[in-house]
């Protein structure tokens, strides 16, 4: 089989953020950090999947964290409406990649068994580890099961042929990595396994976390995934637009690999 197109599309960013909110051990907490948000479409010939669907206008007004492009019409200019997606990848049910979900009405969704359990047990009585779901996104997953359209994963599972989906956890208990044939290599879209690419390549811990120990041990799984450490894409790090070539509609081609090299931390 042929190889998959892997674009990401930013549909939000975040510039008054600062170190202090991307690492929790780091000798300048004050400086800025500016993050991205991107959710991922995946093509090959008639086929199209997408992983995560981003938030609405709705919610960033609720979270004071505003849209830059409505996810729906992110996806217009490839030819897709909403109802056009079929398969959404959802790597975990944070309301930054699953607020999207009511968007895209005919789609099957693919999540870890441990994520839907973790957003709906216990856990969620902790303020802490509450705060980044909101309520009306878990309840749109659960009807969406109820309407027999989620496909559970335990660990490891193929979505479509070249392209696998591997719990890492860490971020959130069922958090998910996506592995796909690409013609660069095998990239791993990593989600927030790890937000910035110094979370891997320095193995610093991202603050918002369910477990530090799958975390660290989640960055070594990542660079397994990956064909090469150039090919993990990281969930927000605004480093992905330099490193990567545009294509006319604004996204990133990640498929074809990176046309800078990696920076170097210490």
């Amino acid at each position: 089989m042929s190889e998959w197109e892997v674009i990401a599309i930013r549909y939000a960013d975040r510039n008054a953020r600062v170190r202090g909110d991307s690492f929790i051990f780091d000798d300048d907490h004050n400086a800025p950090h500016p993050m991205d948000y991107f959710m991922w479409l995946l093509r090959r010939g008639g086929e199209v999947i997408l992983v995560d669907t981003g938030y609405d206008s709705e919610e960033g007004d609720r979270r004071d964290r505003p849209i830059l492009l409505d996810p729906r019409e992110a996806l217009k200019p490839y030819g897709l409406s909403a109802e056009d997606i079929s398969i959404v990848i959802v790597t975990h049910l944070h309301y930054d990649h699953a607020g999207g979900l009511h968007l895209f009405p005919n789609a099957t969704l693919h999540m870890q068994s441990r994520e839907m359990a973790y957003a709906t047990g216990p856990c969620m009585c902790h303020p802490t580890l509450r705060m980044p779901f909101t309520g009306e996104h878990i309840c749109e997953a659960v009807k969406r099961l109820y309407s027999g359209r989620v496909t559970f994963a335990d660990g490891d599972a193929e979505v479509a042929e070249g392209v696998t989906v591997h719990r890492i956890g860490g971020h959130s208990k069922g958090l998910q990595a996506v592995r796909v044939r690409t013609q660069a290599g095998w990239l791993c879209l990593a989600s927030d396994a790890t937000h910035f690419y110094e979370n891997v390549l320095a193995e610093k811990p991202f603050p918002i976390v369910a477990d530090v120990g799958e975390m660290l041990d989640g960055f070594a799984t990542l660079r397994r995934l990956a064909s090469r450490t150039e090919l993990i894409i990281p969930g927000h790090d605004p480093l992905v637009r330099e490193l990567f070539a545009s294509n006319t509609t604004g996204g990133c081609v990640l498929s074809a690999g990176p046309v800078k090299s990696l920076p170097t931390y210490g």
